[in-house]
């Protein structure tokens, strides 16, 4: 059970660094987000949106309680590396385009390992019940 504390935490901070990406898109920081813009075709608001969006999402899964929030937060999480993966994937990538593929998808996996690690009192309830269990 140590194991699998460990593997959640480490995974779970490392999802949670994702909050780096979101404060600097909401200051819309010059080396980030401009240089994606003019390749990528999306309007400066969109990346203010989503950093605002990783900022409460890498809170949401960090906080204690509120699962259900923890769900759609993965959630949130989850589309939006693969959006970046396949945005970057359509345009022919820019600059180390490879890079700008691969790493949001790294990303997503490890976000796919914290969701599944996490602790019985950070779910919603049970993926698969019992298959011996009557309705209530």
């Amino acid at each position: 059970m140590k194991t699998k504390s460990i593997a959640y935490w480490t995974t779970t901070i490392l999802v949670a660094f994702f909050i780096s990406g979101g404060v600097v898109q909401i200051l819309q920081y010059r080396a980030n987000p401009h240089g994606v813009v003019p390749v990528l075709g999306y309007p400066m608001y969109f990346f203010a949106i989503l950093g605002v969006w990783k900022v409460l999402g890498a809170i949401a899964i960090l906080v204690p309680r509120f699962p259900r929030l923890k769900e759609w937060a993965y959630a949130g999480i989850f589309f939006d590396l693969t959006g970046a993966a396949v945005s970057c994937a359509a345009v022919g990538g820019y600059g180390a385009y490879a890079f700008h593929v691969i790493a949001p998808l790294i990303i997503a996996g490890l976000t796919v390992a914290s969701w599944a690690l996490r602790p019985p009192n950070r779910t919603v309830g049970v993926l698969f019940p019992a298959k011996n269990s009557r309705p209530a």
